[in-house]
């Protein structure tokens, strides 16, 4: 069962960097591995992501869903009644990616980590206000008694999960590599 985490230990700690390597089985000659901070903040600029859960019975599940970067981590939100929301509920393990459709051009991310429920109202407060800045008015969320609650008063509750990264991957393109980042735990 996912649990909740007090908002003093959000994310991964501050400040700290990933192990980061270049596999280059999988990598033009004389490519480098991707900056950490440039896929930051691709992870943080980009409009659309695909969060990979799985199932109770083991099959796996794939969304499209909105997302915010935050503290060190990503943040997704759903119904309670979601079908991602149950799967999380029973396995917290998860992937969440993001890039281009470019063949030859671009970078895609992948992210590998456990979604944590944020239940902390000043922390989902945080994140209300990155959802509107990144995506407009019209995703506009109050934060109180432990979720999101659309302004609009229409709608469900949505429940709120942070997915600090494990492992990370980042898929060069054009000049082709392939960027393994290790997070400390």
């Amino acid at each position: 069962m996912s649990t909740s985490r007090p908002t003093a230990i959000l994310g991964q700690t501050a400040g700290s960097e990933p192990i980061t390597e270049l596999d280059g089985r999988y990598s033009d000659h004389g490519a480098e591995p991707t900056p950490w901070a440039e896929a930051r903040e691709s992870l943080a600029s980009a409009e659309l992501y695909w969060l990979s859960t799985v199932r109770p019975d083991g099959r796996p599940h794939v969304t499209p869903l909105l997302a915010v970067w935050l503290d060190h981590a990503l943040y997704v939100c759903t119904g309670p009644d979601e079908r991602k929301a149950r799967n999380l509920a029973v396995n917290p393990h998860c992937v969440l990616t993001t890039g281009s459709n470019a063949l030859h051009e671009g970078l895609d991310l992948v992210v590998e980590g456990d979604a944590v429920r944020l239940t902390d109202d000043t922390a989902l407060a945080r994140v209300a206000d990155a959802y509107a800045t990144k995506y407009g008015e019209d995703w506009r969320f109050e934060a109180r008694d432990g979720a999101f609650h659309h302004v609009s008063g229409a709608g469900q509750p949505a429940l709120m999960f942070e997915i600090a990264p494990t492992t990370a991957f980042g898929f060069g393109k054009g000049s082709y590599s392939q960027t393994r980042w290790r997070f400390p735990r």
